[in-house]
């Protein structure tokens, strides 16, 4: 029977194994493991890629968060506007520096529904905080105009963002900082955790350069106090070398998103995401493709059964579920929405044969031939 994994993780190393160990090697060899030319080369290229002024590679994407947040003084008691439907880790990154998370809706495109924003602001709001979700950009225009009204700043959360746009900005330069992931399963991925900050403001730089690096200053002095948290040069050469490569990583999936809208479209039980191209505002990226679908539990299992994996996102658990953790707010259109959620193999691994197999197969369900 057909195996089609939601992401084959080894692939990221087989595929391309004698360059990634000639990587590996130098880096080694050199001794050259912290702060050094390698990490300078991957942020001064992904500065140039996405048409920054500054990026700084951290450990992972949520100390990118807490880091960002510290810099532009977020601190005890501000609240942060989020959606709901994100990972832990964007709430995480808020309560941990003192602040409150609020949780706001999900819109009809799966990202922060900006039709919820304006209720939720108070005097104790400091700022809108976007994540650019499955490799789509939120409608940035209506947040800005939001902030501009009330003065708030605007943050990013891109951690699944790398690479789209809106309106010709890419995700991540659109805020006072943005913030990206290269987990291994991100759309550019290394091979543990990592993570970077991106802004374009001189003295927000200045101050996330002291904050990654305990507070040390270039002339190696502490000044302030700070965190550990860089993203060593054994990841940032991986991570350098795969950028290099990384445009073509974003048409193929822009193409399998094609296939799937070509193949799925006219299904009336499912909702698809946007089809690449369908509104010239937005440049998507497809971190992952994720769907709505009637009798969402019944066709996963049946795509299970024909050797296709699925996912729900976060375990089918928005951030407003988590009652362990003080949440207890209703978003009833984020809760249909989880009920409704289904993401399929999208990666750069998936061949054309799979795709037409994982479309049959969804239509076989639906019974349309």
């Amino acid at each position: 029977m057909t195996t089609i994994p939601f992401f084959p993780y080894s692939d990221l190393f087989e595929k391309d194994r004698e360059n990634l160990l000639g990587l590996i090697d130098s880096v080694c060899s050199k001794g050259a493991y912290i702060m050094q030319q390698e990490l300078r080369d991957f942020e001064i290229n992904l500065a140039r890629f996405i048409n920054a002024k500054y990026v700084y590679g951290v450990a992972n994407g949520t100390d990118a968060i807490i880091i960002g947040l510290k810099a532009v003084r977020i601190s005890q008691g501000d609240e942060v506007i989020i959606p709901s439907h994100t990972y832990i880790a964007t709430a995480a990154a808020i309560h941990l520096v003192g602040s409150v998370p609020v949780l706001a809706e999900c819109g009809s495109d799966h990202m922060l529904d900006v039709n919820d924003i304006e209720h939720r602001i108070n005097s104790n709001t400091k700022a809108i905080m976007p994540v650019q979700i499955n490799g789509r950009t939120c409608d940035m225009d209506k947040i800005q105009v939001l902030a501009d009204k009330y003065n708030l700043l605007v943050l990013e959360d891109a951690a699944q963002g790398l690479g789209s746009k809106y309106k010709g900005r890419y995700a991540g330069t659109l805020g006072s900082f943005g913030t990206f992931s290269f987990y291994p399963a991100k759309l550019l991925g290394c091979f543990g955790d990592g993570g970077a900050i991106v802004t374009n403001d001189d003295e927000l730089a200045g101050k996330i350069s002291l904050l990654r690096d305990h507070g040390r200053d270039d002339s190696g002095d502490v000044v302030a106090w700070g965190y550990n948290s860089r993203l060593d040069n054994l990841q940032a050469a991986i991570l350098d070398y795969k950028l290099k490569a990384y445009p073509m990583d974003i048409e193929r999936r822009r193409y399998i998103a094609s296939c799937y809208q070509r193949g799925l479209g006219d299904i009336k039980q499912l909702d698809l995401p946007p089809a690449p191209g369908s509104n010239d505002d937005y440049f998507d990226v497809y971190q992952n493709y994720e769907l709505e679908a009637d009798s969402r539990d019944d066709l996963r299992s049946f795509l299970e059964q024909n050797g296709i994996k699925t996912i729900i996102q976060w375990a089918g658990t928005p951030v407003h579920q988590f009652s362990q953790l003080g949440f207890s707010c209703e978003l009833p259109l984020t809760d249909h929405f989880f009920k409704r959620c289904l993401m399929l193999p999208m990666n750069t691994s998936v061949s054309d044969e799979e795709i037409k197999y994982i479309i049959k197969k969804v239509r076989n369900f639906y019974e349309y031939s």
